[in-house]
């Protein structure tokens, strides 16, 4: 090609030296027609040098940049052309990104029609001579450079994800929906919604993640096992919640999720607890408060843990620090007064909190104090949707009403009836445990109508299919002798957890 030969801007084509246009005759002819077909780049720009060289080093943005110049094209019209966004090709053309997909360059390249002499192309080895080395010296290995194409390769499985998050915002909608329905609708109904979210995030987790995402994903599969752990423990499956809580506490731990490793310890705790092994419970409290005695988890640790344990355990003075502990936390940490859903991964509310040292006070024999705590919280058990609570709480104090000199033996028996009447929700071992040992208490009136009728609805009641098991698996505490201190006045205080059901309040 001559020194000084024009060209046509869009064929290519040599041109006239009387032809002063930048195109050939040909082309300015049909240019109208183009200019409804969008976009389109000249071919000179292929020969531009700094387009070559931002080519030859993989910088697309600095390519396009230069292209644009070259053709005087908006952002929007190169976006068209190579079917970017023109938010990513802005902030690829200021240097804030870069094109590394190799799938996405491909596409680029083609839909360009980049000429094969420009476009970006793997370094081969082996195709420079190397020098002669000089006599007794050892020839200079060649460089096993790497080419442009597998360090994009590279980049882009090491920056992959097989999750982004979207997906993980869903899956702790996911673990948050079961601890909000839990309450309501019991472990036989969630178990397998659990178990498949469990193996859902498991398959997530053999795939491949950046450590933000990988972190995620590790506290959510710690977050599952540990709602099938509690769910095992109300379901009476106690090797089966160990289990699952040891899986929990594992992945909790490579995370150094402090939250949730208390947690877990706090449910092994309770395991143990219901498996009448008090001992233990206490250890797992303990080991569970050495790792931050002053976190929010501490709460429960203190009041659900040690605290009933050592009321079993008929450990009076521990158990009383224990609970004072757990109330001196709940207020440095403002806690809210709302009863917590009992398998919720936040700190225990004060109402939730109250409704465990009142089933300490019951192991203590101390009934005014069981009443008293029951009177605090009543207003907020009896708003909550918590069938769970309600039962637990009336089956408290129907205990406390077998205490003192004159026993409420038919008001207790009221209560008693209805949790297994219909007002305990899903049976759970905690419940069916508490049910039966309030029947155990009433030993010594056995001969009265009321507590007749009370077995006869606990027979009846630990005869269906789900409490069948959990009766056989609960550890009923005898009673060593009569609770103390309730008085005549504290007895006829108006429950609204007592007598009337909440339609007959109504």
């Amino acid at each position: 090609m001559a020194r000084n030969e024009r060209r046509c801007s869009r064929c290519d084509c040599s041109l006239s030296r009387y032809n002063t246009e930048p195109m050939c005759a040909a082309c300015i002819r049909t240019a109208a027609d183009d200019v409804s077909a969008g976009p389109h780049l000249p071919h000179q720009v292929w020969r531009d040098a700094e387009v070559a060289e931002a080519m030859s080093e993989w910088d697309f943005g600095r390519a396009f940049r230069r292209i644009r110049e070259i053709a005087n094209l908006r952002q929007e019209d190169m976006a068209e052309l190579t079917g970017l966004s023109q938010s990513f090709l802005s902030t690829l053309e200021s240097g804030g990104r870069r094109l590394a997909n190799i799938d996405k360059i491909i596409s680029v390249l083609s839909r360009l029609r980049v000429p094969p002499d420009v476009a970006p192309q793997p370094v081969q080895a082996g195709m420079c001579e190397p020098q002669m080395p000089s006599l007794g010296q050892p020839a200079p290995a060649i460089p096993a450079w790497e080419s442009p194409v597998e360090i994009a390769k590279r980049l882009n499985a090491t920056t992959a994800s097989n999750v982004d998050s979207t997906a993980l915002l869903l899956l702790e909608q996911g673990v948050a929906e079961i601890v909000e329905r839990y309450e309501g609708e019991g472990p036989y109904q969630l178990v397998t919604e659990a178990v498949e979210l469990r193996s859902f995030i498991q398959g997530l987790l053999d795939g491949r993640q950046p450590p933000e995402h990988r972190r995620s994903l590790f506290r959510l599969a710690a977050q599952a096992s540990g709602l099938l752990g509690y769910m095992a423990v109300n379901a009476g499956r106690e090797s089966l919640a160990e289990a699952y809580c040891s899986e929990a506490q594992s992945l909790a731990e490579e995370i150094r999720d402090v939250e949730l490793i208390m947690w877990t310890y706090g449910t092994r705790s309770l395991n143990a607890y219901y498996a009448g092994r008090y001992e233990a419970a206490v250890q797992w409290a303990d080991v569970g408060l050495a790792v931050a005695p002053g976190h929010p988890q501490a709460i429960r640790l203190h009041a659900n843990g040690r605290a009933r344990a050592l009321g079993k355990l008929n450990q009076r003075a521990e158990a009383e620090r224990s609970i004072a502990s757990a109330e001196d936390l709940s207020s440095k940490h403002s806690t809210p007064p709302t009863l917590t859903s009992c398998i919720s991964f936040e700190a225990y509310g004060t109402a939730r909190t109250l409704a465990n040292v009142a089933t300490v006070h019951v192991s203590l024999g101390n009934a005014q104090r069981v009443l008293e705590y029951a009177d605090q919280i009543d207003e907020l058990v009896e708003q909550s949707e918590s069938a769970w609570s309600r039962a637990l709480v009336r089956l408290d104090v129907a205990t406390a009403l077998l205490a003192g000199p004159r026993p409420e033996v038919e008001h207790a028996m009221v209560l008693g009836r209805q949790v297994l009447e219909g007002g305990g929700g899903p049976p759970i071992r905690s419940v069916v445990q508490r049910a039966g040992e309030l029947y155990a208490r009433t030993q010594d009136w056995r001969d009265l109508q009321a507590v007749g009728e009370y077995g006869e609805a606990l027979r009846s009641w630990q005869d269906a299919p789900q409490a069948r098991h959990l009766a056989k698996t609960a550890k009923i505490a005898r009673p060593v002798g009569q609770l103390e201190g309730a008085g005549r006045a504290s007895l006829e205080r108006p429950w609204r957890v007592s007598s009337h059901t909440p339609a007959q309040r109504h």
